[in-house]
């Protein structure tokens, strides 16, 4: 069942690290400090992988979906989600432009 935004401001910190999924390999990683951190898991070439897309709440729940959205077009178009994050900010080049390049 996916995530609620009322459900993620509710969850209290516990004893040990909570996952909270909301689908597709999007979960809210839920830290016994308190802080709560975006992760997407995801395979590449047979690998299983990690992308961290950023802390709640400055990540909202709706950009963390947009940002798995594009992750997940970036791997069906044959290009690492993380070198996608590594090239946003760059100007003049292309996502594609990258990805060949490395």
């Amino acid at each position: 069942m996916p995530l609620k935004d009322v459900e993620i401001r509710a969850i209290k910190p516990g004893d040990r690290p909570l996952k909270l999924f909301d689908g597709h390999g999007l979960f809210l990683l839920v830290q016994p400090t308190g802080s709560k951190l975006w992760r997407l898991k995801y395979r590449w070439q047979g690998k299983e992988r990690l992308l961290s897309l950023g802390p709640y709440p400055s990540v909202t729940l709706a950009a963390a979906r947009e940002e798995r959205a594009e992750a997940l077009r970036c791997l069906r178009e044959g290009i690492d989600a993380s070198v996608r994050k590594r090239v946003r900010g760059q100007k003049g080049e292309t996502l594609r432009a990258v990805a060949t390049r490395l």
